[in-house]
């Protein structure tokens, strides 16, 4: 179980309602960052992008206008979000991600009582999944094809046990076959053939690695 204050940012850049574009410009860059929230008392009020100051901001190849210092003072309340969607620190990672994509956002500031304590962004998703699915280690990637039904995710599982190779992540999905679930395994080994040998002699349809093409 992982929970949203295990990986958000705590030391999140702010700004307040009443500050500038040219303010919200300046942190942006400085802090390659692609999104602050705007805050009021301590209170989160709204968020703002890098797209919509840039695309509030006079363009950098077109010729000055007048009113160009007059936008670029304007605050940024005026080009806020208003309508945040949130997450609470103790929301579960995977919920989290779900709302960003059924969503189509970038973050998530969270807060507990309209006070934020910190962001979640969807590069924080990745580097967790990541992370969870052992794949920055050198490891191997084993697929394994069963019917579907309840047990045969323990009965494989033990395949890997008898063979001594430790896994570090496992997902199951729904196979390409009607009554068939994939089973993938990240192991921790580079040469797989002594365990991928062992699922197949217990009868069950190796994925991948394939050794018709090779990979074996």
């Amino acid at each position: 179980m992982m929970l949203v204050e295990d990986i958000m940012k705590k030391d999140v850049i702010t700004i307040d309602s009443n500050d500038s574009l040219r303010l919200a410009l300046l942190k942006v860059h400085q802090n390659r960052i692609r999104h602050i929230p705007i805050i009021e008392q301590g209170k989160l009020v709204g968020i703002i992008s890098d797209r919509d100051i840039r695309d509030a901001c006079p363009s950098i190849i077109s010729a000055s206008h007048p009113d160009d210092e007059k936008v670029m003072t304007t605050p940024v309340s005026t080009i806020m979000r208003k309508d945040v969607i949130t997450a609470h620190p103790l929301d579960f990672v995977e919920e989290a991600a779900l709302v960003l994509y059924e969503n189509h956002i970038g973050c998530l500031p969270v807060v507990v009582d309209d006070t934020l304590v910190g962001i979640l962004t969807e590069t924080d998703i990745l580097h967790t999944l990541v992370e969870l699915m052992g794949v920055h280690y050198p490891s191997s990637h084993i697929e394994v094809e069963v019917d579907d039904r309840t047990g045969l995710l323990a009965d494989v599982a033990q395949l890997f046990k008898e063979t001594n190779c430790n896994v570090t992540s496992v997902l199951v999905f729904p196979g390409q076959h009607t009554g068939k679930k994939n089973l993938a395994f990240r192991v921790q080994t580079i040469n797989p053939r002594k365990v991928v040998s062992k699922i197949e002699e217990a009868g069950y349809r190796v994925v991948w690695p394939r050794e018709s093409e090779g990979v074996l």
